[in-house]
């Protein structure tokens, strides 16, 4: 590929990058945002965005790809198959957080039908699976819980840390107190009895 190829194609991924998170800005604000919205927000020509997505649907797809591959990208980074489990847990939960305050709108739509973003999420969800796995092994989580459950309160956790919306929330403190609120729970330890 000849240099004026290669700086032709990074300039076009810069622009779909610009309408991405531009998008991302306004449709989170305005979620009937309309494409001229979009592209005044981008700082780009109605025109551009149309040739880059040919419908809003198709745009909010794009959104959805790109916000998917943000996430396995954060899982990645965790190392969760090496990192002693209690450090991935907790680098997971930041990184998956950082994506979801960042993305939110986007992530939200991120279960469409699209088969490549179907099959991220099953695959990140695979790995939270061998997380908690290798988490009851070690000691982290007790070896009665059951490991399903287990999963559904931390996803829980982190929808609930997620739609904090707080602009200036800190994804380390969010991570911090969701992984103690999965450990520790929020009670004393006394029973019913």
């Amino acid at each position: 590929m000849s240099e004026t190829n290669r700086a032709l194609r990074s300039d076009a991924e810069r622009t779909v990058r610009t309408i991405l998170e531009a998008a991302e800005r306004v449709l989170s604000r305005n979620p009937a945002a309309s494409m001229e919205q979009i592209a005044e927000a981008a700082g780009v020509a109605r025109t551009t965005v149309h040739r880059r997505f040919a419908s809003r649907e198709a745009l909010v797809d794009a959104m959805a790809a790109w916000a998917t591959r943000r996430f396995a990208a954060a899982v990645d980074a965790a190392h969760p198959e090496t990192t002693p489990p209690l450090v991935a847990l907790y680098q997971v939960t930041a990184n998956v957080l950082r994506v979801k305050l960042d993305w939110g709108f986007a992530m939200s739509r991120a279960l469409s039908s699209d088969p490549e973003v179907a099959r991220v999420h099953a695959d990140v969800e695979e790995r939270c699976h061998r997380l908690f796995a290798r988490a009851q092994e070690t000691g982290v989580l007790r070896t009665e819980i059951d490991p399903v459950w287990a999963r559904r309160v931390y996803y829980a956790l982190m929808h609930e840390a997620a739609e904090d919306r707080d602009p200036d929330a800190d994804a380390d403190a969010l991570a911090a107190r969701l992984v103690d609120t999965l450990l520790r729970g929020v009670g004393t330890g006394k029973g019913l009895g």
